[in-house]
């Protein structure tokens, strides 16, 4: 029994980070991390695994900038591309390190939900587990899901690195591959419909469904079991989204809330949208049908697309009309599901002056 006055807080536990021990150089992350900013190395390293993951060559240009005195040659050492997932898991512990010792208060929340686990898959499925569980699904059946799906399926493991490195690139609110693996319910999202998926395809449709349900009624996103997602997706901010049953999303998309991927209501079977490698969707935007939106094409926020979208070009407007396409050289910018660019040539299609 407590008396009055005689309660302390327990102590704050500080775990030790042991580096990761498939790390090609150990060294760099023997130090804690001052800022939020990469060193020279780290930042080659994950562009390096960006361009990897995300089939391009060119380096993403959201990172925050590093001082003049970091800029330095990489040894030849610093190569990650055989085990992109082991060096994306080594910066998140190092990330959940320091701020356990910036941050007291996260200490013990992040030792159990990083710090603790051997591997990105164990952290993943860990945190997963206890985000969708429910007083009648359990978190330990869920995180035991998780895991078994996540270990046996690499290239789902890989679509996952993709995501992370997709997030920390593309979305300047991203600080930290940990903060979008703890907090960015987007990405936990996506990786939780992965699952989904790989039980629908396996016929275990009553599971596939129940989870679906309760990643719907957790992160407001709906995305059916059946439907499928390439990898280095960007789910921005995600309240909202709704991909039916038939869509199929390509490689290196950045989606944004509010989004759907929807049927028209008369048609039945293969009724959903068809989504390009690269494509960048606004927020609000609704695009209905059986329709393909091509590679690199781009739909403006609040438009509604009800025909078929050419590759790099611009849909925008409700209904939605097309701007520009692959014929015009001006169009060809940087791919839209990457650069994240919104509104190039606004000026040729809207005489909206701010």
């Amino acid at each position: 029994m407590l008396l009055a006055g005689s309660y302390t807080n327990p102590p704050l536990f500080f775990p030790k980070l042991i580096p990761h021990h498939t790390l090609i150089n150990h060294s760099l992350f023997l130090h804690p991390l001052t800022s939020y900013r990469f060193t020279a190395h780290n930042f080659t390293a994950f562009c390096s695994i960006y361009q990897k993951h995300n089939n391009t060559t060119g380096v993403p240009t959201d990172i925050p900038a590093m001082p003049a005195e970091e800029l330095i040659t990489p040894q030849s050492s610093l190569e990650t591309s055989d085990d992109d997932e082991a060096w994306v898991w080594a910066q998140i512990k190092a990330e959940a390190r320091r701020d356990a010792e910036s941050e007291p208060a996260l200490a013990s929340y992040l030792y159990s939900t990083i710090l603790s686990h051997s591997s990105l898959a164990r952290s993943l499925s860990f945190h997963l587990g206890n985000k969708l569980c429910s007083s009648t699904l359990m978190s330990t059946l869920l995180y035991d899901l998780f895991l078994n799906v996540f270990s046996s399926d690499d290239p789902l493991r890989a679509a996952v690195v993709a995501d992370l490195c997709a997030a920390r690139a593309r979305d300047p609110a991203c600080l930290s591959f940990s903060q979008c693996l703890l907090n960015y319910k987007g990405f936990l999202a996506c990786q939780a419909h992965r699952v989904t998926h790989k039980l629908w395809t396996q016929e275990r449709w009553p599971l596939a469904l129940a989870l679906h349900a309760r990643i719907s009624d957790v992160f407001s996103v709906d995305i059916h079991p059946a439907a499928k997602i390439g990898k280095g997706i960007l789910f921005d901010h995600a309240t909202g989204v709704v991909i039916g049953e038939t869509a199929v999303i390509g490689n290196n998309c950045s989606i944004l809330h509010h989004v759907t991927l929807g049927g028209t209501g008369k048609a039945g079977g293969d009724r959903h949208p068809k989504v390009g490698d690269g494509v960048l969707i606004g927020a609000a935007a609704t695009i209905l049908g059986n329709i393909k939106i091509g590679d690199g094409a781009k739909v403006g926020a609040g438009s509604v697309v009800l025909i078929e979208v050419p590759p790099r070009t611009t849909a925008v407007g409700n209904p939605a009309r097309l701007v520009g396409g692959k014929d015009k050289p001006s169009r060809h910018e940087d791919i839209p599901g990457e650069s994240m660019d919104h509104t190039s040539f606004i000026s040729e299609w809207s005489d909206y002056i701010i």
